[in-house]
């Protein structure tokens, strides 16, 4: 029950203090803006749908991921292995 009581206590002191706030507030809205368009700016260019490229259709893409998970990878030469 102590355990309990110090999250609700801990809980209580992080809403009051957003509560207090004036000008922190609008400054928290402005850098959660900022990260989500940040986030969706990166998925956009940097992490594009290579299954939409790649097939055509629905069965195509779950027939290629099947296959990368049941398939194992090439080895690497043991020459090339990194110690």
């Amino acid at each position: 029950m102590k355990d309990r009581n110090l999250i609700i206590r801990i809980w209580r002191f992080y809403v009051d203090g957003f509560r207090q706030m004036t000008v922190g507030r609008y400054l928290w809205v402005i850098i959660i803006i900022k990260v989500f368009l940040l986030l969706g700016v990166f998925r956009l260019f940097f992490f594009p749908d290579r299954l939409a490229e790649d097939y055509d259709n629905d069965a195509d893409r779950a027939r290629a991921v099947r296959h990368g998970l049941m398939e194992p990878r090439d080895r690497v030469p043991d020459s090339q292995q990194i110690l």
